[in-house]
């Protein structure tokens, strides 16, 4: 699973930003903000990650339990294949 091209994340202030520029912008016109735990797995995700290693990773950056991160991780998943940003 990867981020498309055409979606940038930036810092701005304590929160991030994601935008979509060029061809991307067809489709998504806004920004979504995230906290520090989703520029985390939105990062990982631009590399290409499954779902499964992304839980993992969530797992042992922020010492919460499977479950949770499982949870948080098909929240953000179900928002990002909303705006169209997933391949």
């Amino acid at each position: 699973m990867k981020i498309k091209e055409g979606f940038i994340l930036r810092k701005v202030g304590i929160q991030y930003v994601v935008a979509a520029t060029g061809k991307a912008s067809e489709n998504f016109n806004g920004m979504m903000r995230l906290n520090e735990s989703g520029a985390f797995a939105f990062r990982l995700l631009q590399e290409g990650i499954s779902e499964e290693a992304l839980v993992q990773r969530i797992v042992a950056e922020y010492d919460v339990s499977e479950e949770t991160a499982r949870g948080d991780a098909e929240k953000f998943l179900a928002a990002l294949r909303e705006a169209n940003a997933l391949e």
